[in-house]
């Protein structure tokens, strides 16, 4: 695939009120693609004038309703274009996914596909967003609306770019809202792209803004007065900061941050299903996900059967460029974040757990590290506690139900967990007494756009996907007329 590839634009620009902006002189950023560790191309570092230009755009957008005042028919209208831009230019979309971020690009295209019916879903609420009558006396007449919040500050991770920004642009422009979207300064291809799509569908000027930079424009939308709500995607740490900077001006607020999920087998599980979907659960995207599941809570009886059936099939993990095509591990996004796994790995074996496979990095171009799988874990160990966010996994032995629970919440963490048993009650024990947002009986990674995603503790506030998020993205209005 790589021998047919074009090449892209010297200079990607930015999107502010409609002009595609690529000013002369501005800093530029270098976009590398993983797999080669070669240029595909740079983007501008907006500047303080130009964050400005977006935000008042956009609050120009909310202003005179150019959007929000569209009729519901007419909006669901243009979110349905939307979703059908994005399937028709799906390859595209997936290789540029691929090519910025070096997933697989089976994983590329699914995630294209999932934007895709984000768009569908939401393309559905404006109908949806109804108020009420409050019965509260003959004499008078009191209802509730809801209104779009404002302006929305977008900011998307580098390891799900285009799908994030499905999951958070679809859901604010179905509110009527009007958005400036940061994306990861490592990853901001397909969101561009995503943003012209808007445009091609009949999104009109000023209501989508995007800007590229590093974490200085995240920042500013976060402390900007005309920013009413905050939808961020990202490490815990930068988390804590968007929310400090938010609480300024009481900013709405909705953090999808990190994890250290729980995938919990049980002795009664059905060992096959296990292997096969802890391969995509802990390496899938080499294990760049918030959601992956990086401690393996095996019961003691299946220990070793469990742990010599994982390292065989991790042995046969394919590693490679991810336009290749199957392929499970890709590069990691960076030289930056493959020097973060191997210190994971190396922590991990300092403080005593067994490197049973892999551990290395090939010798090959690319920001890769070998598929790992440690043994001898213990849930106190740094690798057993921190976000690693690459292709590694840790085994840890639990004796029985109450001490699998214990593990699995003891963590400040609380995105997600998996549980295998063929136990009908155990499996919905589980589904109470497990501190996640999401708990995955029987699979894995499973998404849907009606289904609400976030998670409690250091895992965020808030949700994206579902109503609940189309929801965060208004305001409820009372009002009560005497008659």
């Amino acid at each position: 695939m790589r021998d047919t590839l074009a090449p892209l634009a010297p200079i990607e620009p930015f999107l502010v009120d409609g002009a595609w902006l690529a000013p002369e002189g501005a800093e530029l950023l270098d976009i590398v693609d993983p797999a080669t560790e070669e240029l595909l191309t740079r983007v501008p570092q907006a500047d303080p004038a130009e964050i400005e230009a977006a935000v008042t755009a956009a609050r120009r957008a909310h202003d005179d309703a150019r959007w929000s005042g569209m009729s519901p028919h007419d909006r669901s209208r243009i979110l349905n274009r939307v979703a059908d831009l994005i399937e028709e230019r799906l390859e595209e979309l997936a290789v540029l996914e691929t090519r910025d971020n070096g997933k697989p690009i089976e994983r590329s295209r699914a995630d294209t596909a999932t934007s895709a019916r984000v768009f569908r879903y939401y393309a559905g609420a404006p109908s949806r967003l109804t108020g009420t009558v409050v019965p509260v006396d003959a004499q008078h007449h009191v209802y509730t609306t809801l209104e779009p919040v404002g302006v929305a500050a977008l900011i998307l991770p580098w390891n799900f770019p285009i799908m994030t920004a499905s999951f958070k642009l679809a859901p604010a422009l179905a509110a009527g809202c009007t958005v400036v979207v940061k994306p990861a300064e490592q990853t901001p291809l397909t969101m561009l792209r995503l943003a012209a799509l808007c445009e091609e569908a009949g999104v009109p000027a000023g209501v989508v803004n995007v800007l590229t930079g590093d974490g200085r424009v995240g920042a500013a939308l976060t402390e900007h007065p005309l920013v009413s709500k905050v939808s961020f995607t990202g490490s815990t740490e930068v988390g804590r900061k968007v929310m400090r900077a938010a609480s300024e001006d009481f900013t709405r607020l909705t953090l999808e941050l990190g994890g250290k999920s729980p995938n919990i087998v049980f002795e009664d599980a059905d060992l096959d299903a296990v292997v096969l979907t802890a391969m995509r659960a802990s390496f899938g995207h080499s294990g760049q996900m918030c959601t992956a599941g990086s401690r393996l809570l095996v019961q003691r009886s299946i220990l070793e059967e469990t742990t010599e059936r994982l390292a065989a099939a991790v042995r046969k993990v394919a590693l490679g460029d991810g336009l290749a095509g199957g392929v499970t591990v890709g590069p990691l996004v960076s030289e930056e974040q493959r020097q973060q796994v191997l210190g994971y790995i190396a922590q991990g074996e300092a403080e005593g757990a067994v490197v049973a496979v892999g551990g290395g990095v090939p010798d090959r171009p690319g920001y890769y590290v070998e598929p790992t799988l440690f043994t001898g874990v213990t849930n106190t160990m740094t690798i057993a506690r921190e976000e690693i966010f690459g292709p590694v996994v840790g085994v840890i032995p639990f004796e029985d139900e109450d001490e699998a629970v214990a593990l699995a919440n003891d963590q400040t963490y609380g995105l997600a967990a998996g549980v295998w048993t063929n136990d009908l009650a155990r499996a919905h024990r589980m589904g109470r007494r497990l501190r996640a947002g999401t708990v995955w009986v029987n699979t894995y990674n499973l998404f849907d756009p009606a289904l609400s995603f976030g998670g409690v503790g250091e895992s965020g506030m808030g949700r994206d996907l579902g109503e609940e998020a189309l929801r965060s993205f208004c305001e409820l209005k009372s009002v009560v007329v005497a008659l």
